[in-house]
């Protein structure tokens, strides 16, 4: 019930934001519980971790949708598109290139930027961000739905806001530059959900926040 009750109180605060709950170290019956108590989407970091879980998820859970929103690389494109309905992570061409000759179907995917310009973090420079737009619209099976960012590392509040607003700012100048379909923002997670909400994020990434035991 525990689980149930997290997801109630992350919906509160989420308004009307689509609640990705990230698995990364969750057993199977854990997501179950998360499943059975309201959510249909579900994040994963790693191919390999994902692959433990797919089929038994998927088997009885067939309409959860899932999301890649680790880094991805090349050579693991392949197993990533038999599980995940969308990529969040796509930093580079050369990785939406991969993705686009190895899809069967046309593969929802982020953008993913680097807002804090923090070294340690993947993701495009904001700088590049057009370039790479006009890049991908050649890519037949790519369909770009939004961008995506991690909240710099900080507890500075100011400072995370200020990263989720370039994020929005950004997609708000795609969208008026050409790019219509560039409409979803996938930013904050379980320590900044609010924060990136307020900055207009109508999806969230939480997992400690759905999972944490209370006490």
């Amino acid at each position: 019930m525990e689980i149930a009750e997290n997801i109630r109180e992350i919906k509160a605060k989420a308004k009307s934001a689509l609640i990705v709950a990230v698995t990364k170290n969750v057993e199977i019956p854990q997501i179950i519980e998360a499943i059975e108590a309201g959510i249909t989407d579900i994040g994963e970091n790693r191919v390999q971790e994902a692959k433990a879980k797919f089929a038994e998820i998927k088997n009885k859970f067939p309409d959860v949708k899932w999301h890649m929103i680790g880094h991805l690389q090349k050579n693991k494109v392949k197993a990533a598109l038999l599980m995940f309905d969308v990529i969040q992570s796509v930093d580079s061409f050369e990785l939406a290139e991969e993705i686009d000759k190895r899809a069967n179907r046309i593969v929802e995917c982020f953008i993913e930027i680097n807002t804090s310009g923090e070294g340690s973090k993947y993701g495009v420079n904001p700088d590049d961000l057009f370039e790479l737009l006009k890049s991908l619209s050649n890519l037949k099976n790519i369909k770009v739905a939004g961008l995506m960012a991690m909240g710099p590392l900080t507890q500075d509040k100011d400072l995370i806001r200020r990263s989720f607003r370039k994020l929005r700012e950004l997609r708000d100048r795609a969208q008026a530059g050409g790019f219509p379909d560039v409409k979803h923002l996938s930013m904050g997670m379980s320590d900044d959900y609010p924060l990136a909400i307020d900055e207009g994020s109508d999806i969230i990434r939480v997992g400690r926040a759905v999972f944490k035991r209370k006490g």
